[in-house]
C-alpha cells in the first residue's frame, strides 16, 4: 500500500492524489485504505519515516569511523536525490512541524538523528567543534539545508556542489578564511 501511495505521489503529487487513487494502485478498496490510515498526511509521514529508516549504510560507516565530511556529504546527497524525486513529500518533510526540537524524535528513525550522529563522529575525529551540542549543530545544518532544498524544489535544481557549499559554510563558518 505504501509503495502504491509512493508511486501516486511521485506521479501526481501529494495534493492531486486521492485515497481512491492509492486504493486502486494497491488493489484495495478505499475503505480498506481508510481503515489503515486516517489521512494522506499519515501515509506521507510513513513514507518519510521509511526513507529516514534507510540509514543502515551510514550507520555502518559511522561505526567504521569513516571520514566525517564525505560521510556527511553522502547523507545529504542521498537525501537531496530523494527530495528531488519526491518533491511533494519533500516539501512536507522539510517544512517545520511546529517548533523544532533539539532532540530527534525518540520513537522513529530520523534524518536529524543521523546528521547528529555523523557530527558526533566528527567531534571524535577532531573535525567538528567540541564546544557545542551536536543536536544544536544538526538543527543549524538541517535548517540551512532545508531552506536551500525548498528553494531548489521551487527552481527544480540542486547539485552536489550546492550541498558541498552548504556543508562547507556550516563546518568552516561564515568568517574570513584563514
Amino acid at each position: 500500500m505504501l509503495d502504491a501511495a509512493d508511486a501516486a505521489f511521485r506521479e501526481k503529487g501529494f495534493a492531486a492524489t486521492s485515497f481512491e487513487e492509492i486504493a486502486i494502485r494497491a488493489g484495495l478498496t478505499r475503505k480498506t485504505v481508510y481503515n489503515l490510515f486516517a489521512s494522506k498526511d499519515e501515509i506521507a509521514a510513513k513514507l518519510i519515516a521509511r526513507m529516514a529508516a534507510n540509514d543502515a549504510p551510514y550507520r555502518d560507516r559511522i561505526e567504521a569511523g569513516d571520514d566525517v565530511i564525505p560521510l556527511l556529504e553522502g547523507a545529504f546527497f542521498d537525501n537531496a536525490r530523494w527530495c528531488l524525486a519526491n518533491p511533494s513529500l519533500a516539501k512536507l518533510a522539510l517544512a517545520p512541524a511546529g517548533r523544532p526540537s533539539l532532540e530527534a524524535p525518540p520513537d522513529r528513525p530520523s534524518f536529524q538523528r543521523l546528521v547528529r550522529d555523523i557530527l558526533m563522529l566528527g567531534q571524535r575525529q577532531g573535525v567538528i567543534r567540541m564546544d557545542d551540542d551536536p543536536n544544536f549543530m544538526a538543527l543549524v545544518l538541517l535548517g540551512l539545508y532545508g531552506q536551500a532544498m525548498l528553494s531548489a524544489l521551487a527552481a527544480g535544481q540542486f547539485t552536489e556542489d550546492d550541498i558541498r557549499h552548504i556543508i562547507r559554510i556550516v563546518v568552516e563558518g561564515i568568517g574570513v578564511r584563514s
